[in-house]
């Protein structure tokens, strides 16, 4: 059982020290991995799955987001949550089978509520695309 309490630098044993690079996304990964997994946003979910940091923690997290709302919103669009989860290498989903058959589950409900949503929109369109191509 996973311990949300628990950090992600707790889970792995790694202490990633002061971030290398003054950037922003550096700065926020490097925060991120001291910040309990039940403290996590769906924007925090989507930074650092978007770096593939921490997924075998992070991704059962973001599922059980994703299985209440799919297009569970960041600080970007309505999906930009899916939208990372679906760029997560497919070595990653090899080697979950179980989340990927969840994943599986939650691309459909996706399908059925992007057919719902404005075609002519470019990100709906986009979305639509990256789910079509999710294997």
């Amino acid at each position: 059982m996973l311990d949300l309490n628990a950090t992600l630098e707790e889970l792995d044993g790694e202490d990633w020290g002061t971030p290398p690079y003054d950037s922003a996304l550096v700065k926020s990964c490097h925060r991120l991995r001291r910040v309990p997994l039940k403290d996590f946003s769906i924007e925090d979910l989507r930074i650092m799955i978007g770096q593939e940091i921490g997924l075998k923690y992070l991704m059962p997290i973001a599922l059980v987001a994703l299985e209440k709302e799919p297009l569970a919103e960041g600080d970007f669009y309505p999906g930009d949550l899916l939208k990372n989860v679906l760029g997560v290498s497919r070595e990653f989903w090899r080697h979950h089978s179980e989340l990927k058959e969840r994943m599986d589950a939650i691309v459909e409900k996706a399908k059925a509520k992007l057919e719902t949503l404005d075609e002519s929109d470019e990100v709906t369109a986009r979305l639509k695309a990256d789910l079509d191509s999710f294997d």
